[in-house]
C-alpha cells in the first residue's frame, strides 16, 4: 500500500512522500493562481476550483485567499459559498452538501496526529474525514475536526469548535460545539414572513 492509500484509509502515513509532496504541490499552484486573481476574473476562479477539486457543483464562489492540502479530496456541491480566509485540510475525504455558506476564516480539517509524542515525531499522521450535509451556515472562525459530521439544515454559530457530528435542523454552537436547540416552524414563519416584507419593499 503507498503512503498516499494509506492516507485516504485513514491509516497512518508519512506525510513526506514524494508523490503526496507533487499532489501538494499541485495544489500549491492552483491555489497561488486562484489567490491572485482579481474581481474581474470570477470565470477563471471557477475554472481554477474545478481543476483543484475532486468534484464541484454549480455556482460555487470562494473569496481569495483560499488553502487546501490537495483540493483532490475535496466534493462540494450546488451553491456553495466561502468567505475569506477558507482553510480545507483534506488529507481525507471532505464532502460539502448543496447550498453551504461559510463565514470568514472557516477552518476544516481532516488531518490529525498521533498523542504519542515518539510516533509524533516519527512525521507519521493521519485523518478522518469530515461531511457537511445541505443547507448549512457555518458562521466565522468555526473550527470542524476530523471525522465529524454535520447534518442537514444546521447553523453553527461563530466561533465554534465542533468536535462530535451535529445532527439535522439544530442550531449548535460553543467550544466544544453544542446543539443549543432546534430549527422549528416557528423560525420558518418568522423568516417567510420578513421574506414577504423584503420582496414588498424591494
Amino acid at each position: 500500500m503507498t503512503e498516499k492509500e494509506r492516507m485516504l484509509h485513514g491509516e497512518l502515513y508519512f506525510a513526506y512522500d514524494e508523490e503526496l509532496k507533487r499532489d501538494r504541490l499541485r495544489a500549491r499552484r492552483l491555489t497561488r493562481l486562484f489567490n491572485g486573481t482579481t474581481e474581474e476574473e470570477l470565470e477563471y476562479r471557477t475554472e481554477l476550483l474545478k481543476k483543484l477539486f475532486q468534484s464541484a457543483g454549480d455556482h460555487i464562489f470562494i473569496e481569495p485567499p483560499f488553502r487546501c492540502d490537495y483540493g483532490s479530496q475535496i466534493r462540494i456541491g450546488d451553491n456553495f459559498y466561502a468567505n475569506y480566509d477558507c482553510i480545507i485540510l483534506d488529507v481525507c475525504a471532505v464532502t460539502i452538501g448543496n447550498h453551504v455558506f461559510f463565514g470568514p476564516r472557516v477552518g476544516v480539517y481532516t488531518a490529525a496526529h498521533p498523542i504519542d509524542a515518539e510516533v509524533r515525531n516519527a512525521i507519521l499522521e493521519y485523518g478522518r474525514p469530515i461531511t457537511i450535509g445541505d443547507s448549512v451556515w457555518v458562521g466565522a472562525d468555526v473550527v470542524i475536526n476530523p471525522g465529524v459530521t454535520v447534518g442537514n439544515n444546521v447553523v453553527i454559530g461563530s466561533g465554534s469548535v465542533v468536535t462530535k457530528d451535529i445532527p439535522d435542523n439544530v442550531i449548535a454552537a460553543g467550544n466544544p460545539c453544542r446543539v443549543l436547540r432546534p430549527i422549528t416552524l416557528e423560525d420558518k414563519e418568522y423568516w417567510e414572513k420578513q421574506r414577504r416584507e423584503y420582496e414588498k419593499s424591494a
